[in-house]
């Protein structure tokens, strides 16, 4: 079975957040099952001179523009790199530009990605035809428009990664898109007078999941559907969750190149030299236990809500570590928090990935106060490395971390702590349940163990997509190849 995933970011090629740890593992972990997903990304600065082995580029013509098509390998993967200079290749990030502005031409650059997967999806390239299509976030949410318009029989999935972000442009670009007059209306991509890609790939996929099982009932009520969730509760039954996971390889402690020492459930010892080197990196003082946040600096992750209760945390016997960037008003004030608790709480403003892998190897719980979260990764590794995740109720952060009721405790099975509600004082009456799990050694251990022996892996996930994917082209009447091998793998 081939799908092509279109994407507009891909660890390691280009990364921002979880989008692109998702569509640089789902590859890997599908070739597993039997899949030969492949993706399809934009050309951005530095994204060619990434790739070893690229073949000659391949000219594609669409009606926004002309591009050029690279096959390019990479570890396991295959990625289509659209080379279109005019609009990737240019200062900034890929969405903004080096004042924080979206790029104008935003609206452009993505029609153009969903509109260069559409062709592939019907005219194959190098003579690789794919059996379906997976769109992610709004940056693809053309593609399934472009499909339908077509009036192809080609499958399309339509995954949500962020509600928050629908990709909204006003109306008068419609004309641009090369898309039917008739796509134009509240029925279809129309959404409060403008345009939006994600609620045209949610209108006319085939189906759409998001990424956690709680975040798809989540996102059909009005406090969490940003606008959409009508449309979302009238295609509830095309409407899934699929929890993500993490690449494992990436992310273990056992083996990671970066840690100071390298440890497993048998050998939990070892960890003290890692969280030592944090409190020497940081400059904490006293052993005091410890509690870290790995985010970006935003109000949907909740960091005000920690630096809010900054002095309530150090007054409770915790120091504090923050890693991540975002808005500069946060980072002014973790890095005003610092000043003022010198030796209590540490901060590094930016991100650094072998910074983020050894605060999850030291640090004894990590801090996940998201006002909302479709999935959630870092709660993922600090499972994986034993840093016990003290997570907001809600989306994937529910479904993943295990909270240590009584009930949870007396089975044995506890791996976290969930908040009682996402505030300053949720946070500290929280912290204050795992003070009391900290000074309990064995219950620590225990927890620790329970934590890094949860299965964070893409395995149960990619079983899911793939039995998804096959559900889909059966649906339209097509048959993939290798059908009785999906069927084994997911049975």
């Amino acid at each position: 079975m081939k799908v092509l995933s279109v994407a507009s970011e891909m660890f390691p090629l280009i990364k921002t957040g979880g989008l692109a740890d998702v569509t640089g593992a789902l590859p890997l972990a599908l070739a597993e099952q039997g899949v030969d997903m492949r993706v399809l990304l934009p050309g951005y600065p530095g994204v060619l001179e990434s790739v070893e082995i690229c073949g000659k580029p391949a000219e594609l013509q669409i009606s926004l523009g002309s591009a050029h098509i690279r096959q390019c390998q990479l570890e396991g993967t295959i990625a289509y790199i659209l080379d279109a200079p005019e609009l990737y290749e240019r200062a900034g990030g890929p969405y903004l530009d080096t004042e924080g502005r979206d790029h104008p031409d935003n609206w452009k650059r993505f029609a153009l990605l969903a509109q260069a997967g559409a062709r592939i999806a019907q005219a194959g390239i190098n003579g690789w035809m794919p059996d379906v299509v997976h769109a992610h976030d709004w940056q693809a949410g053309l593609v399934a428009a472009y499909l339908r318009a077509d009036e192809t029989d080609i499958p399309c999935l339509q995954t949500i990664h962020n509600l928050a972000f629908s990709g909204q442009y006003p109306a008068a670009i419609f004309g641009n898109l090369d898309l039917p007059g008739e796509f134009f209306t509240m029925e279809g991509m129309e959404f409060y007078g403008d345009i939006s890609f994600l609620k045209a790939g949610l209108v006319f996929a085939d189906a759409i999941t998001t990424v956690s099982p709680t975040y798809a009932e989540e996102v059909t009520r009005p406090d969490f559907g940003h606008g959409l969730d009508g449309l979302l509760r009238a295609r509830a039954k095309h409407l899934t969750g699929i929890l993500n996971g993490i690449d494992t390889r990436e992310w273990d402690p056992e083996n990671d190149p970066l840690l100071e020492r390298r440890y497993n459930t048998r050998s939990l010892e070892r960890r003290r030299v890692n969280r030592r080197s944090l409190y020497t990196g940081f400059a904490l003082e006293d052993d005091r236990p410890l509690v870290s946040v790995v985010s970006r600096l935003t109000h949907q992750k909740g960091i005000d809500l920690v630096l809010e209760a900054a002095d309530e945390i150090v007054a409770h016997g915790f120091n504090l570590i923050v890693l991540g960037t975002g808005d500069q008003e946060y980072e002014g004030q973790a890095l005003g928090a610092a000043r003022r608790h010198s030796g209590r709480i540490g901060v590094h403003v930016g991100y650094d990935e072998a910074l983020a892998h050894r605060i999850q190897a030291g640090t004894d719980a990590l801090l996940v106060p998201s006002r909302f979260e479709p999935c959630g990764l870092t709660q993922l590794c600090a499972l994986r490395y034993g840093a016990l995740p003290v997570v907001a109720p809600t989306g994937g952060l529910v479904d993943s971390v295990i909270d240590a009721t009584p009930a949870t405790m007396a089975r044995g099975v506890a791996t976290g702590i969930h908040l009682r509600e996402t505030s300053p004082a949720g946070i500290l009456a929280a912290l204050d349940r795992l003070m009391a799990i900290l000074e309990d050694r064995p219950c620590h251990l225990h927890m620790m163990r329970n934590a890094m022996s949860t299965d964070v892996s893409w395995t149960a996930s990619a079983k899911a997509y793939a039995a998804l994917y096959e559900e889909l082209i059966v649906g339209r009447g097509r048959s993939p190849a290798n059908s009785e091998v999906i069927r084994r793998n997911v049975g």
